[in-house]
């Protein structure tokens, strides 16, 4: 009679090492190196083995071992979980590696000094704690925003500080489906500033002129203007929600040239950071500056009197106006004023809606 460890192969035994088993020893020690235990029923002519001294794996085992071994563990070494300071770890190495592409000039920006790179690390986390836990922002209506191509959204501009432009740039980035970049166009007056100019360059700004507007409008860019300006971030408390004169509707002629489709946003909220009681125009004169003004907490709180007041912002894009069937009369003034009025009034409609749904400033 045959010895158990004698009994002939079966075509359903699978040779396993399991990591860190050495077979040789089993074989010197008179026994077969461990196989795969799950295997076709014994024939008749066999005899029992089940009763022997040969290990038997479960499917289990047998899983695991046929599995890679994590990084930076030894193969048939116990398996380790993450460590809680492993997230840190990918976080510092991040930040190294960050630091070191900005030190060896290893990063890019575009014609007009757009750097991704350092807005997505650096402004955007910080604007991300004003829109979503200071202003708790809610937006609605991203599906009128293009997923791609060109976009020139249009809107209203508020606060004594013109915070309102780089919320709406960074809760569009952040909620939108396509996580779009909203390159906005500023006022003379920003350019000239030596540290705001910088940082308006670096996220995606540009004077507020028709060919830059153009430029980026025809390489698909999502274009951001502010047409009330200056007269809208800095007119009174009193006058607040009450949109101001849209100027001689150059966005508008932009977009006529581009064929680019014009999409209208309505932002509330910004009117309550920093509400203008009164504006020192002397001493605007003086200092070269288009309003001085005086809030509640500024001047008299000094550094202080900066940090806005946390208002309950609500953002809501309205429905796209084409303008590719009117591309001949980006020419027409009657034709660039009635799409102007048109925007304002949109934009000035949906206003009143937000208020509504927004009886308390700071509510919740």
């Amino acid at each position: 009679m045959s010895r158990p460890d004698e009994r002939p192969e079966s075509r359903y035994d699978v040779p396993l090492t399991l990591p860190g088993v050495d077979a040789e020893p089993a074989r010197r020690n008179g026994h077969r190196p461990v196989t795969n235990a799950v295997a076709a029923p014994a024939r008749q002519d066999e005899p029992d083995t089940s009763a022997t001294d040969e290990p038997v794996v479960s499917e289990a085992a047998v899983d695991a071992a046929r599995s890679p071994a994590p990084a930076g563990h030894e193969p048939g070494g116990p398996a380790v979980p993450d460590q809680p300071g492993d997230h840190w770890d990918r976080k510092v190495a991040a930040g190294l590696a960050f630091l070191r592409r900005r030190l060896s000039g290893d990063y890019e920006v575009d014609e007009f000094g757009f750097d991704p790179e350092l807005t997505e690390a650096v402004f955007h986390p910080l604007l991300r704690r004003l829109y979503r836990d200071w202003f708790r922002t809610e937006v609605t209506g991203l599906e009128h925003v293009p997923a791609q191509g060109a976009g020139l959204v249009v809107g209203n501009h508020s606060g004594t500080v013109a915070l309102d432009a780089l919320i709406l740039s960074t809760a569009l980035h952040d909620q939108h489906p396509s996580h779009r970049y909203l390159r906005l166009l500023g006022a003379d007056l920003v350019f000239r500033m030596p540290v705001v100019s910088e940082i308006a360059r670096k996220t995606g700004g540009t004077v507020a002129c028709n060919p830059d507007a153009e430029r980026l409008l025809g390489a698909g860019e999502l274009v951001g203007v502010f047409p009330e300006g200056f007269k809208g971030i800095g007119k009174l408390y009193s006058d607040r929600y009450k949109l101001q004169r849209f100027g001689r509707g150059g966005f508008v002629s932009a977009a006529l040239r581009t064929g680019t489709p014009i999409v209208p946003v309505a932002i509330v909220g910004g009117e309550e950071i920093y509400p203008m009681l009164a504006d020192i125009k002397p001493l605007a004169r003086l200092l070269k500056l288009p309003y001085f003004p005086i809030t509640p907490t500024f001047p008299w709180l000094g550094p202080l009197g900066m940090v806005p007041l946390p208002s309950k912002w609500l953002i809501e894009f309205c429905p796209p106006i084409p303008t590719a069937h009117l591309t001949d009369s980006a020419d027409d003034p009657l034709v660039v004023f009635n799409l102007a009025d048109q925007v304002r009034e949109t934009i000035q409609q949906t206003l009143h809606q937000l208020l509504e749904r927004r009886p308390d400033p700071f509510g919740p």
